[in-house]
């Protein structure tokens, strides 16, 4: 009778360490501890990113829709709001009530300018009209309804308690509405804001036509710059190189005046194009938008330049002459071989010129006109001039959005033309 066979061979078993352990287990072991390593020395990097970058994104986000403002001076109306169901006329008598509480209380406890601020986002006049009530209110009425219709007809009016409604809280839609330029009506309808006061999706285009323009502008000018530092020597490459990054030692502010004095109407290039005989006399090349792309455009050239040298630097001169060897010539070569070698560099060098744009905010502020301000303007405004902070962050979360679309719609476009090349 034949001897069993093992089905395991003392062979074939798995090899075993010093411990005892299989050395696989050893192997999983030792790379999950050089992970945890890893991660270590990139936590405090997180943390700072954390709290330094998402954390204050995600708080902006937060005050787009949270609204806590009037109901902090006006308790009770913000909370008997809610018995108003019948949106076609004026609430209840208690809700007037407790308006008068409301009004006399924050009044008298100097609290009225906040919720004065807070309808004057909504209501035109609306800080004349809760300050003149306030002043002008009696002590006692047998009808608050009545008496305060009677002091301002303005609490008769359905678009001012829609207003007191839409900023009772804690979460409005009234920011974020406004930012891309609607508006809710009494009986929750969301309308278009009239034409008269519907700026923001102009901005917002304008603000995405300017940085479209400025990019397509960097990369017509930056592309044979990066491909001439990438085709010359090195010592002759490293002098370009510092030209190239010559203005990153200088302040931005100190580049744009520089740009206003350049391009006023008797600047130097006004000067150099009349005795040049281009033109006749001095044209207005500032405070437009002429102004803004050739400032812009000067100052974010270096962000396309330099990803994309160093893409090019990477592409071995061996592809083009191959090509030629083939029979291919040099512009059919440069076209076909070498220029989509070099759309990963084109592509980041103009994503990041694309996003810094969309959120330059001083050099538009100072060489362009009042039909060239950019999104980052009316954002500094809310926040530094009229303290709207629900508006400056509605404002930013629609960018945000609108930059992170975009994003993904690049991406894609990247990962199809990847797949294509390949």
């Amino acid at each position: 009778m034949r001897p069993e066979v093992p089905l395991t061979s003392p062979s074939l078993a798995a090899p075993l360490g010093a411990t005892g352990t299989s050395l696989k287990a050893q192997l999983h072991r030792a790379e999950r501890m050089r992970k945890l390593r890893a991660f270590a020395l990139v936590l405090p990097l997180l943390v700072f990113l954390l709290i330094t970058f998402v954390a204050p994104i995600l708080d902006m986000l937060r005050l787009a829709v949270v609204d806590r403002d009037l109901s902090s001076v006006w308790p009770h109306v913000t909370q008997s709001i809610g018995a108003w169901t019948d949106r076609s006329k004026v609430p209840p008598p208690a809700v007037f009530d407790a308006l008068a509480t409301d009004l006399h209380d924050s009044y008298h406890a100097r609290t009225l300018p906040l919720a004065a601020r807070r309808l004057n986002y909504a209501l035109d006049n609306g800080r004349t009209l809760v300050f003149g009530t306030a002043r002008r209110l009696p002590e006692t009425s047998a009808d608050w309804r009545a008496t305060l219709i009677e002091i301002d007809p303005h609490w008769g009016d359905l678009k001012t308690w829609a207003a007191i409604d839409q900023a009772s809280g804690p979460v409005t839609s009234f920011f974020l509405l406004a930012a891309v330029d609607r508006q809710k009506t009494a009986d929750g309808h969301i309308v278009s804001t009239p034409s008269s006061q519907a700026i923001y999706v102009e901005v917002l285009t304008r603000t995405f036509k300017v940085s479209f323009t400025v990019t397509l502008l960097c990369i017509v000018l930056g592309f044979p710059v990066a491909y001439l530092l990438a085709t010359q020597p090195p010592r002759r490459a490293n002098l370009l190189m510092i030209l190239v990054l010559l203005p990153f030692w200088t302040s931005l502010l100190v580049r744009t005046a520089a740009w206003i004095v350049l391009l006023q109407e008797h600047g130097i290039i006004n000067h150099a194009l009349v005795w040049l005989g281009i033109i006749d006399a001095p044209v207005r090349l500032i405070y437009n938008r002429i102004g803004v792309y050739i400032a812009m455009t000067h100052i974010l050239l270096p962000f396309l330049i330099l990803p994309l040298y160093s893409v090019m630097k990477g592409i071995k001169p061996s592809y083009m002459l191959a090509a030629k060897s083939l029979g291919a010539s040099p512009t059919e070569a440069f076209i076909r071989i070498y220029l989509p070698m070099t759309l990963p560099g084109i592509g980041a060098g103009a994503l990041l010129v694309f996003i810094l744009a969309l959120g330059y905010y001083i050099t538009p502020a100072l060489v362009g006109g009042a039909a060239d301000q950019m999104i980052s303007y009316f954002i500094a405004f809310y926040t530094s001039d009229s303290v709207n902070w629900g508006m400056a962050s509605a404002l930013g979360s629609v960018l945000l959005v609108a930059t992170l679309l975009l994003y993904w719609v690049y991406d894609r476009l990247v990962g199809i033309s990847n797949v294509k090349l390949g």
